[in-house]
C-alpha cells in the first residue's frame, strides 16, 4: 500500500506515524510546501514575542528525524500542484529545484490546513504586511519585531491570531494598534463576555479600535498605514489576521465535494466522495456536536484526532469521528478565555429558543489565598434544557471548568445535568459546590421555575410605574455605583423592610453576582411579591457598561 499525504502539519503528520505503526510494509510519502513538517503552528505567536526563544523548539520532527525514526519521506518546500483521480497521481513541484513530476498513490490523504484570508485591497502586497501561517512567517515577523522594538505595529483582527499576537508584540516591546471590524474580538465569545476581554487588551496598553474597517495599506517614509474607516494608523509593520479558510483548492479543482465555504465533505471515516481520497485537518468540513450543524472547526485537537482515524480507516481499521464542540481556549495577557460549543448569538441565528446562566464564583476556596474571580455563562435550549454552549473567562481555572462543560455537550446533557457532576475539589483548585456545579444549580432552578432571571439587557426598559428595582449589596458596595433608578435595601434587612416595597409592582432585584438576589427573590416570592434576579448581577452589568462607554 502506498499512501501519499499533502501537508504535514497536525492531521498530516499525525496520519503519517499512525499508519506506520499499523504497517511497516506501507509506503508513505508526504508533501508539504514548507520548509519545515510537523511544527507547532499553535506556538508560533510565542516564537514571535521571545516567549519561546529557540525557533527549533517549534520543530517536533525533521524530515531526516521522521526518515530515521518511522521511515517515511517526508518531502518538503514541495508544492502539490493537481490530482488526477483516473490515474491516482498527484503532480508536485519540488520548490528548490523546479522539478515537476508525479507521484502514484493507492491512498491520497488531503491535510493542507487552512489560509489566511488576504482580501484584495490597496497595499496588501507591502512587504511590510505580514500573515502567520507557516514557521517562517513567524520567523519573518519576529525579526520586524526584533528591528523595531520600541516602535509601533499593527495588528488587524481579534481572533485566536490577532490577540495572540498582539500580546507577544507587547512582549516584544512594541506599542500596538488592534482593529477588529465586529463590535467585539473573538467570535466565539459573545459581546458581554468578550467586554472582560476588552478591559484586559487595554490594560496592557494596546489600542483597541472596535467596529473598524481595514480599507487598504499605504507606504509613506519608511512607515505603513492601515487605513480604515474610522482613520488611518501608522506603523513600523503590519499583521493581517482577520481570518481562515480552507485550503481546498486541489480538493475542488480535483472535483471532490465541497461545501458552500470550501471545506472539503467527508463521511465520519474520513473519507471523501472519492473513496480513494480521505481528508482531515482545518480543510474538512465536520459535525460540531453542539448544533448538529456541519462547518469547518480550525482547530488542533480535531486535526489531530481526524488524521488518526483516517489513518486506521485506510489501513482497514474501522474507525469513525463523531465531530467535535470546538471547545478552545484563549490566553491573554494575565486572563484566560474559554469556550465550547454555540454562542449566544449562534442559537439566536439558528432559530433555537435558548436561555442563558450567568454565574460568577472564585476560581477555588474563597478562604484559600489568591482566589479570584471566574465569570461562566452557560446556554441551554429551552424546555429541554439540552447544552448548547458555554463561555468562561478568568485568571485560573477556566480551561477545566470547559473541558467538563465539552464533554457535557458531546454526551448530550442537559444543564440541570451540571449538577451533579463530580468536579476534583481541593481548596486551591475549587470549591466543594465548583463553578459548574452552581451553573448547573441555577439552570434548574430556572427550568423548574423557582428562579426568574431577567438581563442586563432588559435594564432600560424597566417601567418605574410598575416595577421596582432593589440593590441588595450593602452601602459600602454601592459606593462605588448603582444602577439608576435602584433603592438600596441590603440583602439582611429584606425581611424587615418588606412594608418599603410595593406588592402591586415587579420587583427586580440584584447584587453583586446573583447569589444575593435569588435568595431575595426567593424570600420575595415567599411572601407573595412577584420578584426577579439580575443574571450575572451588578458586576456583569458595569464591566458591559463600561466597555460600552470605551467604544463610544
Amino acid at each position: 500500500m502506498k499512501v501519499v499525504i499533502i501537508g504535514g502539519v497536525a492531521a498530516g503528520a499525525t496520519a503519517a506515524a499512525r499508519l506506520r505503526r499499523l504497517s511497516e510494509d506501507a509506503e508513505i510519502v508526504i508533501i508539504e510546501r514548507s520548509g519545515f513538517i510537523s511544527y507547532a503552528n499553535c506556538g508560533l505567536p510565542y516564537y514571535i514575542g521571545g516567549v519561546i526563544e529557540d525557533r527549533k523548539d517549534l520543530t517536533l520532527q525533521t524530515p531526516e528525524s521522521f526518515w530515521k525514526r518511522f521511515r517515511i519521506e517526508a518531502r518538503v518546500n514541495s508544492e502539490a500542484l493537481s490530482i488526477d483521480r483516473a490515474r491516482k497521481a498527484v503532480r508536485i513541484k519540488d520548490g528548490k529545484s523546479g522539478r515537476i513530476y508525479d507521484e502514484g498513490y493507492d491512498y491520497l490523504l488531503l491535510s493542507p490546513g487552512a489560509e489566511a484570508i488576504v482580501p484584495d485591497i490597496p497595499g496588501i502586497g507591502s512587504s511590510k504586511v505580514f500573515t502567520l501561517r507557516h514557521t517562517e512567517d513567524s520567523f519573518a515577523i519576529r525579526e520586524a519585531a526584533v528591528r523595531f522594538k520600541g516602535g509601533k505595529a499593527v495588528v488587524v483582527g481579534g481572533g485566536f491570531i490577532g490577540l495572540e499576537t498582539a500580546e507577544n508584540l507587547v512582549h516584544a516591546g512594541l506599542s500596538v494598534t488592534l482593529i477588529q471590524r465586529s463590535d467585539h474580538v473573538m467570535k466565539p465569545f459573545d459581546d458581554d463576555m468578550a467586554a472582560f476581554l476588552h478591559k484586559e487588551i487595554r490594560r496592557k496598553g494596546i489600542d483597541l479600535r472596535l467596529s473598524t474597517s481595514l480599507l487598504g495599506f499605504s507606504e509613506k517614509e519608511g512607515k505603513i498605514s492601515a487605513m480604515t474607516d474610522k482613520g488611518d494608523f501608522t506603523a513600523d509593520f503590519a499583521v493581517l489576521a482577520i481570518g481562515v479558510r480552507p485550503d481546498s483548492r486541489l480538493a475542488a479543482d480535483a472535483g471532490l465535494e465541497t461545501d458552500r465555504r470550501g471545506s472539503i465533505i467527508v463521511d465520519d471515516t474520513m473519507r471523501t466522495s472519492d473513496p480513494a481520497i480521505y481528508a482531515a485537518g482545518d480543510a474538512v468540513s465536520i459535525t460540531n456536536r453542539a448544533s448538529g450543524q456541519k462547518g469547518m472547526i480550525a482547530l488542533a485537537g480535531p486535526a489531530n484526532k481526524e488524521g488518526r482515524i483516517a489513518a486506521d480507516n485506510m489501513a482497514g481499521i474501522r474507525s469513525r469521528y463523531r465531530g467535535g464542540t470546538g471547545v478552545s481556549v484563549l490566553k491573554l495577557f494575565s486572563l484566560t478565555a474559554a469556550s465550547a460549543g454555540m454562542t449566544e448569538e449562534a442559537a439566536a441565528e439558528a432559530g433555537i429558543d435558548y436561555d442563558t446562566v450567568f454565574t460568577l464564583q472564585s476560581d477555588h476556596a474563597g478562604y484559600y489565598p489568591g482566589a479570584e474571580p471566574l465569570l461562566l455563562k452557560l446556554i441551554y435550549g429551552k424546555p429541554d434544557g439540552r447544552i448548547l454552549g458555554a463561555q468562561i473567562v478568568g485568571k485560573a481555572g477556566a480551561d477545566k471548568r470547559i473541558d467538563a462543560i465539552s464533554h457535557a455537550i458531546a454526551m448530550s446533557l442537559a444543564a440541570d445535568d451540571l449538577a451533579s457532576l463530580d468536579m476534583a475539589y481541593a481548596p486551591p483548585y475549587s470549591s466543594a459546590k465548583d463553578p459548574v456545579n452552581i451553573a448547573g444549580y441555577i439552570a434548574s432552578n430556572k427550568l423548574s421555575g423557582l428562579l426568574d432571571e431577567f438581563s442586563y439587557k432588559d435594564i432600560d426598559t424597566i417601567d418605574p410605574e410598575s416595577s421596582m428595582l432593589i440593590d441588595l449589596r450593602t452601602p459600602e458596595e454601592t459606593a462605588s455605583g448603582m444602577i439608576e433608578g435602584a433603592v438600596n435595601i441590603p440583602l439582611d434587612e429584606l425581611r424587615d423592610r418588606l412594608g418599603e416595597i410595593d406588592r402591586s409592582k415587579t420587583i427586580y432585584l440584584y447584587c453583586r453576582s446573583g447569589q444575593r438576589s435569588y435568595i431575595g427573590a426567593r424570600i420575595l416570592t415567599g411572601h407573595g411579591f412577584k420578584a426577579k434576579s439580575l443574571s450575572g448581577g451588578y458586576f456583569l452589568y458595569s464591566m458591559i457598561m463600561k466597555d460600552k462607554a470605551l467604544q463610544g
